[in-house]
């Protein structure tokens, strides 16, 4: 996976949290959307992606 690739995930990962902070959202849908993500990240990375937003954060 290429490292334009890993940024969509987690642009992708960004907007759904946005989304499920939303009132009328579909909040077990997006859920899955977000455990899905995480697990293609860990897939490609080896590394949890909660960790490494946490790690930027830090920065």
């Amino acid at each position: 996976m290429k490292n334009s690739d890993i940024k969509k995930l987690i642009s992708q990962y960004k907007d759904t949290i946005m989304k499920q902070k939303k009132k009328n959202a579909d909040n077990f849908r997006l859920s899955e959307k977000l455990k899905e993500i995480e697990h293609r990240y860990y897939h490609e990375t080896g590394r949890t992606l909660k960790s490494d937003l946490e790690e930027f954060k830090g920065n």
